[in-house]
């Protein structure tokens, strides 16, 4: 990806698409110059009919000890402290890249160790859970693995807020309705991702999703992760569990250095972003 860097004065704006599982990436690599993205770009270029489209776009950064450093931007131009599924993406890239099998990417959610597994498979991992009130974060003090929220969620961070409810028929829940209900909730300062969680047994969920600033979504990484910590701390399933999303499987485990997340990856194209696309978006 360094020689999209030295191209882009003739090419415009480069880009790469990607995604794990059906959960869709705009990757930038901005080593070596300043960041390009903005809020007011991001939001143009996640347009999925006048942009791009994406469910997160991630930003690749120099930085002085791990191999990089990645911001995240969601698809309304907010920004978003982690984003699993984009992380295993880039690391995927630069394992190719660089011949490792092992190192550190930086993301504001902290260090987080990577893994080429081999086969096509990149883990992740994404740091221990946040479960006091103020790191999630929540509003007020209350019992996180009981919400005062009708169908009694679970809140937990995983370096960004998630509602996790518990459900008996995942395929039944209108989860539209239910994010949009919930990602908003006066409990949640920062808004929430909102998971809906069928228990298939001691090591398997079936999972739904609604991110927060980007809608349903057909995977994500820290919400798989936050649905099984959830799952875990309730008595409802192990710590190393399975993980069916709409795209595909994750494989979630909640170790004591933190909660790995395994799966795979795929590129899709690269494109370049044209000057009148760039002026419109300001």
């Amino acid at each position: 990806m360094r020689r999209s860097n030295r191209m882009a004065a003739q090419m415009g704006f480069p880009f790469r698409k990607m995604h794990g599982l059906g959960n869709d990436f705009v990757i930038v690599d901005a080593r070596g110059r300043a960041n390009p993205v903005t809020p007011a770009l991001a939001e143009a270029i996640g347009d999925r009919h006048f942009g791009v489209g994406f469910d997160q776009l991630a930003v690749i950064l120099d930085d002085p000890e791990a191999v990089a450093r990645l911001q995240f931007w969601n698809a309304d131009g907010s920004l978003s402290a982690a984003c699993g599924n984009a992380t295993r993406c880039i690391a995927g890239l630069l394992f190719a890249e660089t011949g490792r099998t092992t190192f550190d990417l930086r993301t504001d959610r902290g260090v987080l160790p990577c893994e080429n597994r081999g086969d096509g498979i990149y883990a992740v991992n994404m740091g221990v859970p946040q479960l006091d009130w103020q790191a999630v974060p929540l509003a007020r003090p209350v019992d996180l693995l009981h919400l005062p929220i009708d169908g009694d969620p679970v809140a937990l961070g995983m370096g960004n807020p998630h509602c996790v409810f518990f459900v008996d028929d995942a395929e039944a829940v209108d989860i539209a309705s239910l994010g949009q209900a919930h990602e908003t909730h006066p409990l949640y300062p920062e808004r929430t991702n909102v998971e809906a969680v069928e228990i298939l047994s001691k090591t398997a969920i079936r999972l739904r999703i609604w991110e927060r600033g980007v809608g349903m979504t057909l995977a994500s990484g820290s919400c798989s992760c936050a649905s099984v910590v959830a799952a875990a701390l309730r008595g409802l399933t192990g710590r190393h569990v399975t993980v069916h999303v709409d795209g595909g499987q994750l494989d979630i485990d909640w170790r004591e250095d933190g909660v790995w997340m395994a799966g795979p990856t795929a590129e899709v194209f690269d494109g370049v972003l044209s000057e009148d696309f760039l002026k419109a978006a300001g």
